[in-house]
């Protein structure tokens, strides 16, 4: 009898857990919330039940009902950022109440080692200036999530992750990258700024895609078993399914992103994948293709050191090359060009606040319309042979090139035999003028084409130019 009565309280206890409503990680204390949009709200109650949602900001409730699994989804109007912290509150017959919530701008931050590298550093690799910027890092209006690893062949709809204030503790784990970029928004725009970091380092672009994604490019093997699965950060569609996937439907502003250092050995398919990739995620998210997307080239560093013994090394300007060309391809878009920001022995580069505030100057003047300030490098834009002198033009710089002293000593130029000669490079005026003794008669010009340079031709804003070349050799 005992033993019944028993077994009775644990299905009556089960039946009362179920009945609590249970929400995704991303749903939590201390979040922040898309103001001025359709936020979507998913989770899970019992079958066909009734869920009701009461914001603190709005007189009215929404309803939505749980489908036959328990599966429910809805959308909540936001306003516009006040500077109050809100609540939320779910009922389903037991109530659920997330506290200390913020409107404001949210943003993704993906990408590989680079994004994910954390203000305290990798070990024995710092980053530049950071435990100051900690000490200093106590901002209620910056909120940040960042999501546990995870990588897998079935899409996930949950991750592992909780949302903090930001305080040193918090702020030492999160991304660099991201948080330099958030402050600078917080502290331009005076709303709230809430960061979600989903990276993963030494990740290549093809595992950030879909199986749909990738059926355009027949040479990526896609994993059909988790045996698959021989490296969890380079496998194929494997950190898509585990950390893209299951955020896919949250209210986000835009994307920052940081990768390409796994792909330098791929360039010639980079401009492809990475443009598909950015045009997929638009199509599968909330928001569509009204999503902003910004991103990192990669900076230069000595590829050398990481290559196999007695194999050619590869020159990932060929990569930095893509980068640059799929930002002429992917609408609402910007990179970051950091060729003065690389590290020669370390792949990793010290200077984080660069690639971060780069970030937010191009959110700050594309997505936010702030006027008055540059966030745009400088573009090659062709060439004139006068003789054995190349002239060289520039556009997106209405206030011309400019470089130490005039010159630049990055630039190389090659005749009919293809083969590139240090040259001389002056600016006159608007244009670069480049010649060598050695080419008479010049027919290519190459700047900053090697693994490592540190970029010595910049706008009167102090962006720098990429690496181009005028050929296709």
């Amino acid at each position: 009898m005992k033993r019944i009565f028993f077994a009775l309280l644990l299905i009556l206890g089960l039946g009362i857990a179920q009945a609590e409503i249970k929400l995704p990680a991303i749903f939590s204390d201390n979040m922040l919330l898309q103001q001025n949009a359709q936020m979507n709200i998913w989770g899970k109650a019992d079958a066909n039940k009734t869920v009701t949602i009461k914001a603190s900001w709005s007189k009215n409730a929404v309803k939505v009902t749980a489908d036959a699994a328990g599966n429910w989804k809805t959308a909540i109007a936001t306003p516009k950022a006040d500077g109050k912290k809100h609540s939320l509150t779910l009922s389903d017959g037991k109530a659920v109440t997330l506290n200390n919530l913020l409107l404001g701008e949210l943003w993704l931050c993906s990408g590989q080692s680079n994004m994910e590298m954390p203000m305290k550093g990798f070990k024995n690799q710092p980053v530049e200036g950071s435990n100051m910027d900690v000490l200093k890092s106590t901002n209620p209006n910056l909120r940040l999530f960042i999501l546990k690893r995870n990588s897998t062949i079935e899409a996930q709809t949950d991750v592992t992750g909780k949302w903090e204030e930001a305080t040193p503790e918090s702020v030492k784990e999160f991304s660099a990258t991201g948080y330099y970029f958030g402050r600078l928004l917080n502290q331009t725009l005076n709303v709230p700024v809430g960061l979600i970091l989903s990276a993963w380092g030494g990740s290549c672009v093809e595992a950030w895609m879909s199986e749909d994604m990738l059926r355009a490019f027949p040479q990526v093997k896609i994993p059909k078993t988790k045996a698959d699965i021989k490296e969890q950060n380079r496998t194929p569609t494997t950190l898509y399914q585990a950390m893209i996937n299951p955020i896919l439907s949250m209210s986000i502003k835009g994307i920052i992103w940081y990768q390409g250092e796994s792909n330098y050995d791929r360039a010639s398919s980079y401009t492809d994948m990475f443009s598909t990739m950015v045009k997929e995620w638009r199509k599968n998210w909330a928001l569509s293709d009204t999503i902003p997307f910004y991103y990192c080239q990669i900076a230069p560093y000595d590829y050398s050191i990481i290559t196999e013994k007695g194999k050619d090394v590869i020159n990932s300007a060929f990569l930095r090359e893509a980068q640059l060309k799929a930002e002429t391809v992917i609408p609402k878009s910007g990179m970051a060009v950091l060729l003065d920001a690389g590290l020669k022995e370390g792949i990793h580069p010290t200077k984080k606040q660069i690639p971060g505030e780069r970030l937010a100057l191009l959110a700050l003047t594309k997505t936010y319309g702030i006027r008055g300030v540059a966030s745009e490098s400088p573009l090659y834009k062709g060439i004139e042979i006068h003789g054995d002198t190349v002239q060289v033009s520039f556009e997106r710089c209405p206030m011309w090139i400019t470089a130490k002293a005039g010159e630049s000593k990055l630039f190389t130029v090659a005749g009919e035999d293809k083969v590139f000669y240090p040259a001389k490079a002056w600016i006159v005026r608007s244009k670069m003028y480049v010649k060598s003794e050695t080419v008479k008669k010049p027919v290519a010009v190459r700047y900053a084409f090697e693994n490592y340079v540190e970029g010595d031709l910049f706008s009167n804003e102090g962006l720098p130019v990429s690496s181009f070349r005028s050929d296709n050799w």
